[in-house]
């Protein structure tokens, strides 16, 4: 058997994040609403209703193009994509074909510390369509989700393997989480993939049939699907001594972590494209783009080595790139402390930590102005640092503020140095054991005064006050 080398290209779908869908004005957040409550004329395909395009959406496709480096075509149109979609009550799709939004770009992404890139063919737009439940022998259609405004990207051949692919597809998903153009949460949905694989003899630059396993919906079933796939695609060549005789549809089976043949792959033809008539071909000048060029943060791998300059670890780093809630959070603490150590203490190890602990989500996390607020209370002496991780645990757990909290419970640290002389003074007189083996040279004995002071204060004593008037009695 020959020595066969694998190749990949993926086809990423991934939800734009408007307030309203693609072509009207419903309500774009359909998840965990009741079926078919954000539908209207237009995303029901009612007879005489016409499609208007939202203009945030497209400015959000352009963003992302421009991250992944894209030309963005200054003539583009829409087109009617037909095919039978029964969750789709148009009866055809509003996408874009021959000329979509962007095309020829490119996206860098690591494999264990090696730099690789992955062409990007084109970004287009398009409408999505809604969501089918099947029960038993019932099918349930929900509308909601029809016309939610979709990105398609379509990659290069340029893969060479499921972990390949995995890398790829979660760096283009920082990306887009980046430029704001999508949450890309896979588990409402807002991010799919559709994997094409085939074989062919290494040396050689012929593309051979391939296999498109539709419709994954997470980073761990597209690694498996695409492993299956390349077991039995190598297993058929071993077989039939070749490729595959034609290119070929299949579906992903979760339960049973095995692919299943749908059909004969369609072409471009199937679909039947032509213009949309209904929607006037869009013009995008180079004023347009240079403004959404100017609002572009800098590239995610671009962060990670920013953090990492500022000594956090790789790990640290790619916990901050990859949850923009902790992210946000740590870059205004970065910019109120000027300390990214710091930042990296209170966010990354005892927030996280806490959420970890009481199995929070990121989503559950204090606002960044009430971490400001923490701060502020640290560092102005109203609590100690100590005190500061248990007001931040409550925070977490109550949703309330750290003033809220330190009134309370009566947290506020003790600061006057008439009232720590008089808890220091009882600590002396109830430990001469420590006192004898200071003055017999035991440096390290003055910490059981301390302690004993800060029990008797519950922790609220200002330990620099209570060292510096214990040596001054002393």
């Amino acid at each position: 058997m020959p020595d066969l080398e694998v190749i990949i290209g993926l086809e990423v779908h991934a939800q734009m994040n408007t307030k309203t869908k693609m072509f009207c004005g419903c309500d774009n957040d359909a998840f965990g609403k009741e079926p078919n409550t954000t539908v209207c004329e237009v995303c029901m395909g009612h007879p005489g209703s016409l499609p208007v395009v939202n203009g945030d959406a497209v400015m959000k496709a352009i963003a992302a193009s421009l991250a992944l480096q894209c030309t963005v075509n200054e003539d583009n149109h829409f087109d009617r994509k037909h095919y039978f979609y029964p969750d789709l009550p148009s009866g055809f799709q509003i996408s874009q074909y021959d000329f979509p939004l962007a095309s020829k770009g490119k996206v860098s992404y690591d494999v264990d510390g090696k730099e690789m890139t992955c062409g990007i063919t084109r970004l287009h737009m398009e409408n999505d369509a809604g969501k089918l439940s099947h029960r038993g022998t019932v099918t349930l259609c929900d509308y909601n989700r029809a016309g939610t405004p979709l990105m398609e990207i379509v990659t290069e051949p340029d893969l060479r393997s499921a972990g390949e692919a995995v890398m790829f597809v979660q760096e283009l998903r920082r990306m887009l989480i980046a430029v704001n153009a999508s949450e890309a949460d896979m588990f409402k949905g807002m991010m799919r993939f559709d994997a094409s694989i085939s074989l062919r003899e290494k040396g050689t630059r012929k593309l051979n049939p391939r296999s498109e396993i539709k419709n994954l919906n997470s980073f761990k079933s597209l690694e498996k699907a695409l492993e299956y796939e390349e077991r039995r695609l190598r297993k058929l060549w071993e077989e039939t001594n070749g490729p595959l005789k034609g290119d070929i549809t299949v579906g992903w089976v979760d339960d049973e972590e095995k692919t299943r043949i749908l059909r004969d792959k369609e072409s471009a033809g199937d679909y039947r494209y032509f213009p949309e008539p209904d929607i006037p071909p869009l013009k995008i000048d180079a004023q347009m783009l240079a403004e959404i060029r100017k609002t572009l943060p800098s590239s995610p791998r671009e962060q990670k080595q920013a953090y990492m300059t500022m000594g956090l670890t790789d790990a640290e780093a790619a916990l901050l790139i990859d949850q923009p809630v902790m992210r946000t959070l740590f870059d205004g603490v970065v910019a109120k402390t000027k300390d990214g150590k710091r930042a990296s203490s209170l966010v990354i190890t005892q927030l996280a930590g806490f959420l970890n602990a009481h199995e929070k989500s990121f989503a559950d996390a204090p606002d960044l102005t009430d971490m400001l607020a923490l701060v502020d209370a640290i560092d102005s002496g109203t609590i100690s640092g100590n005190a500061g991780k248990t007001v931040l645990e409550k925070m977490i757990l109550t949703g309330k503020s750290p003033s809220a909290i330190i009134s309370e419970e009566g947290m506020g640290q003790i600061s006057d140095d008439g009232k720590i002389e008089e808890y220091v003074k009882e600590a002396i007189a109830k430990n001469p054991k420590a006192i004898e083996d200071y003055r017999n040279g035991k440096q390290a004995a003055l910490g059981a005064i301390v302690g004993y002071v800060m029990k008797m204060t519950k922790g609220q004593a200002n330990p620099g006050k209570v060292n510096e008037i214990l040596m001054k009695l002393l």
